[in-house]
């Protein structure tokens, strides 16, 4: 099998979310997809391990909301790397509510989709979830947001929920490094500029060498190559492969 196919299949960005009792859930989502015209239905496919999925499977309802292509990667990352049992990622967040009163993300937004659940289908580790479109909307003419875009854009590789997720040893296989030359070029001279800033491209966060992160107990004067593998940003909760060179 060769998993590089895989990556020529096409996706968008959403944000996924339902309310249910008396609080929001949402996630980052890249398989939304229309299944039927009539009636007009979608079909989200969602990680058993997301807190939203369980949500959802009890509220029978959930929004789609379609990013347009530039939108603010703090977006992102605070849906697609946080837990919503451990913040409330819509605070501060423009939202309203259609039909089903599933709340719906309008920062960033081309589009939106309403929808009641009609059915769900267990594929291993991801819920595939149709929903019945109630009712829907277009905000804007901008470009929405493509997955190919956003890797290609930002250097990723799928977070380990997503459906696309495809271990970094299975690419390695087909001689690929799930990263473009010029990322792996910056890895190989991370060693000569050990005391570089680094970026998190998800939420813009910057760990500078001689400040550390105290907050992960990364004592001043640790350079970036130094840190643990399991390094998390401590703003948006991204790994440390998500850093690029300041």
């Amino acid at each position: 099998m060769k998993y590089k196919a895989l990556h020529k299949l096409s996706y968008g960005l959403y944000i996924i979310s339902t309310s249910y009792s008396g609080r929001s859930y949402g996630y980052i989502g890249n398989t939304v997809f229309q299944v039927t015209s009539s009636p007009p239905q979608l079909a989200i496919s969602c990680h058993k391990d997301n807190v939203s999925a369980s949500k959802i499977l009890k509220s029978k309802v959930f929004s789609v909301s379609v990013l347009q292509k530039e939108t603010d990667t703090s977006l992102i990352g605070r849906f697609g790397f946080m837990s919503g049992d451990s913040i409330d990622k819509f605070s501060d967040i423009s939202t309203i509510t259609a039909v089903t009163g599933a709340p719906v993300v309008v920062d960033d937004t081309v589009a939106w989709f309403d929808c009641e659940v009609v059915s769900v289908t267990d594929a291993g580790s991801h819920l595939i979830i149709v929903g019945l479109i109630k009712e829907s909307d277009l905000l804007s003419d901008e470009e929405p947001l493509t997955y190919a875009y956003y890797r290609e854009k930002y250097k990723m590789l799928a977070p380990k929920n997503a459906p696309t997720y495809i271990e970094k040893t299975k690419l390695e296989e087909e001689g690929l490094q799930g990263k473009d030359k010029e990322a792996e070029e910056g890895e190989e001279s991370a060693d000569k500029d050990d005391m570089d800033t680094y970026t998190c491209s998800i939420c813009g966060y910057r760990y500078d060498p001689a400040e550390g992160d105290p907050s992960s107990n990364i004592p001043p004067g640790t350079p970036f190559s130094e840190l643990p593998e399991d390094y998390r940003c401590p703003v948006c909760n991204a790994e440390k492969e998500y850093f690029k060179k300041s």
